[in-house]
């Protein structure tokens, strides 16, 4: 994975590599979320919480336009639900991302709540259901 964070523009690595530890540590925070499997998909960073099927998958990226992001999958209601409750804080992509300038710091306690709905989402939904 190292290969991959030093791949990435060097503007751009050390905020991913801070998101990456955020999300490291959201999941050790946040209970029923279990320990995460670090993997590329799509060439990007993914993390999956394989051991509790919890949450949905998070990607790190940098989009064509600059800057980087955090995505998730555009068929959840993660990025919805999330701009719902910060309209203004953030630039988004669809339903399917969170867009950062580079040199622009991130508000870490609205994202810590993000990446912990995304590492929670199956299983915040199968509790609505009963």
């Amino acid at each position: 994975m190292e290969a991959t964070f030093a791949a990435f523009p060097a503007a751009s690595r050390k905020p991913l590599l801070h998101l990456r530890a955020m999300i490291f540590d959201v999941a050790c925070a946040t209970p029923g979320v279990g320990a995460l499997e670090e993997s590329l998909k799509w060439g990007q960073p993914s993390y999956a919480t394989v051991e509790t099927g919890a949450g949905s998958p998070i990607r790190l990226g940098c989009p064509k336009a600059g800057g980087h992001a955090l995505y998730v999958p555009c068929t959840t209601r993660i990025i919805p639900d999330f701009r719902a409750l910060f309209p203004k804080a953030f630039h988004y992509e669809g339903s399917r991302a969170v867009l950062f300038e580079d040199s622009v710091n991130h508000d870490e306690e609205p994202l810590r709540l993000l990446i912990a709905s995304a590492l929670t989402y199956h299983a915040r939904k199968k509790a609505h259901a009963r």
